[in-house]
């Protein structure tokens, strides 16, 4: 396993900070990071990883640490039926092609890798809400501006991306701000 590069986020609209680490495998790919933030309900603090095959299409992922006072520990799997949240089967069928966590800039990531020629873009993510406690399917899509910008837009929500050459997000207009290193 070999890391390809390493991104490192501010938070704009609380303190907080985020580091994530890309890693390329025989299999795939992998992201592992940890986000800590003030939060409303206490202190957080999330080691993540999230898991890609070779053309970037997520299976899984996993999420432990403390959030909103509670310990949190999430195991996120996906198989030609599904995706499974602890076990339990959810509502996000096998068209989510991509895992979006909801506390972290690093997983728009894999939807900018995986279509990465495309002007224009759609997805429908397996999304875990703030709550950190269910899976919800959300579309998503991305248009391309330039090499590196993003008009990117979901459920009552845009924001045009700044993205570096390995598809991190840089910025995250008044939500995050980073940079990458290779």
């Amino acid at each position: 396993m070999s890391r390809v590069a390493v991104a490192e986020w501010r938070r704009l609209d609380r303190e907080g900070t985020d580091r994530c680490e890309l890693f390329q495998d025989t299999g795939g790919w992998r992201l592992s990071g940890r986000a800590e933030w003030a939060d409303p309900e206490g202190p957080a603090a999330l080691d993540y990883e999230v898991r890609c095959d070779a053309s970037w299409r997520s299976s899984g992922a996993d999420v432990s640490g403390r959030f909103a006072g509670r310990d949190i520990s999430v195991v996120i799997h996906g198989s030609p039926q599904g995706w499974t949240l602890n076990g339990g089967q959810t509502d996000c069928g096998p068209q989510c092609l991509d895992i979006d966590l909801s506390f972290t800039p690093a997983t728009n990531l894999l939807p900018i890798r995986r279509c990465a020629e495309a002007k224009s873009f759609g997805s429908v993510a397996v999304w875990l809400v703030p709550g950190l406690n269910d899976l919800q399917p959300l579309s998503q899509t991305y248009a391309r501006k330039s090499p590196d910008e993003f008009v990117y837009a979901s459920r009552n929500f845009s924001a045009m991306l700044t993205v570096h050459r390995t598809g991190f997000v840089i910025d995250y207009p008044k939500l995050w701000e980073g940079e990458v290193h290779v």
